[in-house]
Order: structure tokens, then C-alpha cells, then sequence
């Protein structure tokens, strides 16, 4: 059994606490937190074995086995590092580090220890996008690619009545791209490669970072669109249009429900089963990677994912 410890008690940590409850072979650890009493709390409130103050608490307890880190974006690199140094597989979340270059090293540093290493990023895993992949020859020559997630997020009233929060704090690595552009950005690279360029514009908000913005990338014969926002809504899909079909995608950091409308005919709905918690897919591909499943593809594509950001990264207006 994998005991599997949680650094970060907030929401994302209860989902994956959750995830791991539902997956064979992997089992519930110790929360830590910098603060004891939230440990605690959190603790009691997922079903975790015991706290730890801090990471270097947890990994010296003796009784994790791994590590999922939901810390502030900005202390990821960090806290990968240490627990790589001490032989701790690692599975960060999304984005796995600020910048593509710190990534790299990671990698490198875990290949060496011969430490697994693997960004959370639920996406890759969703059998939503296995069933965009096995539909794809149907539509033909692929043209025109338009991927979006745009969903404001509460927090941002509180920006707008002048607080500071967390998710838009660019001190904190908090940014609507790192924090929801990466979806589209890296279902984009999974599905059609690394694109040749990419160019985009970002919107600023008071607290300093971006608050939406799209992008536009570039394949050899092929045009791509990206949209994302944490501070507006939309009811638009995400689609694929290739010369014989078009593909309208529900959601596509988790599509559940897909539309393909071939040229001349009847359209055809796909619906995807999944399960109700979309995190369990990684936590399945974590234990399968400790159990000596080779993870190089996943941690290129994340590699390729933060190059594209890197790029996007310019100064918001605004």
C-alpha cells in the first residue's frame, strides 16, 4: 500500500484526498500545513492517517510513502526539490513550477535519484480526452483548433473590493493562465503536439496579474485559439474542424459530452463516462508510475506546456 501524504489543506487537496479514497493500492497518509490546528482540522474532515507541521515534518515521519503537493504555485520548485532529495516520489500540482527551465531541472534531479516525479495535471488523464483521440481520424484533416476555460472565480470579488487572494497574487505565482490556461494549453500539446509559435495578450487586474487573455498558436498547417478567464463566464464550447467534420467539445478540461457534426450529415453526440471525482485519474497514473510505469511522455508534455506559458508571460495590460 502507497501512503500517500497531503501538503495543503485547501479545496484541491480534498478532491484529491477524495480520489485517493477511491483508487486500488494507494492509501491516505498525513496532511501537513503550516499551521497545526488547519492540519488538524483537515485531517479529521478527509479521513487522514495523522499531521505534520510543515513539510520537512511529513517527510520525516517515516510513514508516507509519497507526496502530493497543492502549495502556493510560487513554493512549488522548492518543495519538489526537497522531497525529491529525500526519495520521495512527488506528484505537484498544476503548473508543476513557475517556469519551464526550473521544470527541467526537477526532472532531471528526480531521474537521477531515480525519484518519481509527476505534475498533477487531471487533464492528461481524463478519458474525456482519450475519447477526443479515438473520434479525431473522423473529423478529417484538422484545420482550426479553439480550446477555452473561462469560469470566474468567487475570489475575484475579492480583488474587486480592493483584498489580496491567494489565486491573484503574483507574488505567489497566482495567475488565470497558470491557474486555468494551462488546461487548454496542455490538452492542446496532447493531442497535436508542441506548436511551432505561439503569440497572446492577457487582461490585468488590480491585484497585479492577468485576469484573462488568449492565445493564438501556430502549426505548420494548422491554426489554434486559446481562451482563458477567472474573471468571466462563457457558454461556449471548445471545438475541433477538420475538412470532413467538426468536433464541439462540452468542456475540455473534462469533456463529458461530445458533438460531431460530419460535412453534409447528421450530427453524432458522444457521450463520455467518467468517474464523478476527475482526479482519480492521476492518482491512478502515481501509483502506476511508483510501481515502475514509465512517466518520460508526461513529464515532456508538461515540460512543452510550460514553454508555451513562458512565452505567453509578457507584461498584462492594463
Amino acid at each position: 500500500m502507497i501512503r500517500i501524504g497531503i501538503v495543503g489543506t485547501s479545496s484541491i487537496s480534498e478532491r484529491l484526498a477524495d480520489a485517493v479514497h477511491a483508487v486500488d493500492g494507494v492509501a491516505l497518509g498525513r496532511v501537513a500545513s503550516r499551521d497545526a490546528g488547519r492540519a488538524s482540522e483537515f485531517a479529521d474532515r478527509v479521513g487522514a492517517a495523522g499531521t505534520a507541521v510543515g513539510l520537512e515534518a511529513l517527510l520525516a515521519s517515516g510513514d508516507v510513502d509519497a507526496v502530493y503537493l497543492a502549495s502556493p504555485n510560487a513554493v512549488h520548485a522548492a518543495q519538489v526539490r526537497t522531497a525529491v532529495d529525500a526519495g520521495i516520489p512527488v506528484l505537484v500540482e498544476k503548473p508543476a513550477t513557475l517556469t519551464a527551465p526550473e521544470w527541467d531541472d526537477l526532472v532531471g534531479r528526480a531521474r537521477e535519484r531515480r525519484v518519481v516525479l509527476l505534475e498533477a495535471m487531471r487533464t492528461a488523464y481524463d478519458p474525456g480526452i482519450r475519447a477526443i483521440q479515438a473520434v479525431l481520424p473522423r473529423v478529417g484533416r484538422v484545420r482550426r483548433i479553439s480550446f477555452r476555460y473561462e469560469k470566474r472565480s468567487a475570489r475575484y470579488d475579492h480583488v474587486l473590493a480592493g483584498e489580496q487572494t491567494n489565486i491573484f497574487d503574483p507574488s505567489l505565482g497566482g495567475s488565470a493562465l497558470r491557474d486555468l490556461g494551462v488546461y487548454p494549453l496542455h490538452a492542446l500539446v496532447q493531442l497535436f503536439g508542441e506548436p511551432t509559435s505561439i503569440t497572446g495578450a492577457r487582461v490585468g487586474i488590480a491585484s497585479g496579474t492577468d485576469g484573462l487573455g488568449s492565445a493564438i498558436a501556430e502549426y505548420d498547417d494548422v491554426v489554434a485559439d486559446v481562451a482563458w478567464s477567472k474573471i468571466t463566464d462563457t457558454a461556449l464550447p471548445s471545438e475541433i474542424q477538420g475538412e470532413d467534420a467538426s468536433l464541439t467539445i462540452d468542456a475540455i478540461d473534462a469533456p463529458r459530452r461530445l458533438v460531431l457534426a460530419p460535412r453534409g450529415g447528421a450530427a453524432e453526440t458522444i457521450v463520455v463516462e467518467a468517474p464523478e471525482n476527475p482526479m482519480i485519474g492521476e492518482v491512478e497514473r502515481f501509483r502506476d508510475a511508483i510501481r515502475g510505469a514509465d512517466v518520460t511522455t508526461d513529464q515532456d508534455r508538461t515540460a512543452q506546456t510550460l514553454r508555451l506559458v513562458d512565452t505567453l508571460l509578457r507584461p498584462p495590460r492594463g
